[in-house]
């Protein structure tokens, strides 16, 4: 099946603790979701299943797992979205058991690669891309090396055959990997030096750098570009950006004498939950441009029912980073939420170094450029 060429049908499953509140679940599966939708595809069906030890061989539990290929095949199903982080062996044998049906499976990490991929557009966030996707789909030739050996031992190799044979190919695809990988980094690290000059040279000229860093879809870019008329394609998808755009915008440090400063807006990749390590990793030279910053403007969907969440996994993948510097909250589209909604979030999180905006609305524009100056 060639994902690229066939419309995908698929059947996403979520795999979750038996605690789980009913709001999370749903906001989990909401989110599986919108990632299809964002890589293009039409969604038939939509369940989980509680359980607080994931099967060994395939994840999902036996009985559940075919009461679900038997669905795909009443359903026409081609593509089956799980909506956790699988070791190579599961996905490995959950798609020989999918095999019959002509259907194949993917993990969450892989749908969050297909659209990296999707929407890589620099040659940095290609080789970022291009690098993560062998980190972790190569593992998974430990599927390959079983088919490989299973192929020989249909030809009649013998037991001891079957094993050399496979374990050849995977040794061989192991080391091609290991190329592939060293040369990737090594492209990586030009880029990783090259950025590394032109912030040297904005320190050199006392120009200070602010990154915009959120959860993926609540607006960055959007910030960036009505603050400093960058002229970003800022789309209604997850992971819209990929690589780091940065705009220059002049802000008034003395009204009073009329002097000003020009500072640089950085925005990057937007996060989300369970964002595997391996990713972030791979992102890591794009990200250095928020680690360095001087602070960083956090861009928040007020709207999101789980704000504080969001918030949690984001601060958790800077620091994860090493991103330690001071953060400035703006709370976004304020205009899709209820006037009580807006005076609890003001009584939960104050107004001292935040925000409430609406990039629809450009009245805030003053109000974010006064919390950028106080912070220079």
């Amino acid at each position: 099946m060639e994902e690229n060429k066939e419309e995908l049908r698929a059947f996403l499953v979520d795999i979750v603790n038996k605690d789980i509140t009913p709001a999370l679940l749903e906001d989990r599966m909401i989110e599986l979701e919108n990632l299809l939708n964002t890589y293009g595809g039409l969604v038939l069906l939509r369940k989980f299943q509680k359980k607080d030890q994931p099967d060994y061989k395939t994840y999902i539990g036996k009985g559940k797992l075919e009461e679900i290929i038997a669905e795909m095949q009443r359903m026409n199903s081609n593509l089956l979205i799980i909506g956790n982080v699988l070791k190579p062996s599961q996905i490995y044998h959950i798609n020989e058991l999918l095999r019959p049906i002509g259907a194949k499976a993917r993990d969450r990490v892989d749908l969050i690669l297909k659209i990296f991929d999707k929407h890589a557009t620099s040659m940095e966030a290609r080789l970022q891309v291009e690098l993560v996707a062998i980190k972790h789909m190569g593992p998974r030739i430990y599927g390959m090396g079983m088919e490989l050996s299973k192929q020989w031992g249909n030809a009649g190799g013998g037991k001891w055959a079957m094993r050399g044979i496979g374990e050849t190919n995977t040794e061989i695809m192991k080391r091609h990997l290991k190329y592939k990988i060293h040369k990737i980094e090594t492209q990586l690290k030009e880029y990783e030096q090259m950025r590394k000059l032109h912030r040297d040279s904005r320190l050199r000229k006392g120009m200070p750098t602010i990154g915009i860093v959120g959860y993926t879809n609540t607006g960055k870019s959007s910030l960036l570009n009505a603050l400093t008329k960058k002229g970003i394609l800022a789309e209604n998808k997850l992971f819209a950006t990929l690589g780091t755009h940065v705009g220059n915008l002049y802000v008034m440090t003395n009204p009073e004498t009329g002097q000003g400063k020009e500072v640089l807006l950085n925005d990057t990749i937007g996060f989300i939950r369970d964002l595997p390590p391996k990713l972030i990793k791979a992102f890591s030279s794009t990200l250095e441009d928020s680690i360095e910053a001087q602070f960083l403007l956090h861009v928040v969907d007020a709207s999101d029912p789980f704000v504080q969440e969001r918030i949690d996994i984001v601060n958790s993948i800077l620091n994860e980073i090493g991103a330690k510097q001071k953060r400035i909250i703006l709370f976004n589209k304020i205009d899709l939420i209820s006037p009580e909604k807006l005076q609890e979030l003001q009584k939960t999180y104050g107004t001292k170094d935040n925000a409430r905006i609406s990039i629809k609305n450009l009245s805030w524009l003053d109000a974010v450029k006064r919390l950028i100056v106080e912070n220079l």
